[in-house]
């Protein structure tokens, strides 16, 4: 089995709460930039494609801390007629346990009419295929190890 679609994103000090750790909503913001990354690497770029979020379950295991490196992992759970849901699971890297898993369910729109519409069959296809083995470094960790 091949590994899944990674993201690396390093935890910076804003991104911090009065507790120390990774103050909760930031983690739907980690959501939406691996789900970016993901959805640009299976269609090279995301210009003409328009979807939105419908539906966001996040759960939390263990915290983030400052300057921890994310090993966030994107993978496509289904596809539907009008809506596909991706499953992302933040590991701190190196360490075989999530922190967080979140699934988040998107509906394809029309951008002009702001409607719903058909995933296409190439959209489709693109992600049944997934990204696997694609890894996004925006921390920088794997250059510096």
């Amino acid at each position: 089995m091949s590994h899944p679609f990674r993201l690396l994103l390093r935890v910076r000090y804003g991104e911090c709460d009065a507790q120390g750790i990774v103050f909760n909503a930031r983690w739907v913001e980690y959501v939406d930039v691996a789900a970016s990354e993901y959805t640009r690497a299976l269609f090279g770029s995301v210009d003409g494609l328009d979807w939105r979020l419908v539906k966001q379950t996040l759960e939390w295991r263990a915290p983030g801390r400052y300057d921890d490196v994310l090993d966030i992992r994107v993978r496509t759970l289904r596809v539907g007629t009008t809506s596909f849901a991706l499953a992302s699971a933040f590991h701190r890297l190196g360490e075989p346990d999530p922190l967080v898993t979140a699934e988040t369910v998107y509906v394809a729109v029309d951008p002009v009419a702001g409607v719903k519409r058909a995933v296409t069959d190439t959209q489709r296809a693109a992600l049944e295929r997934s990204a696997a083995g694609v890894v996004v470094d925006h921390a920088a960790a794997l250059t510096l190890r």
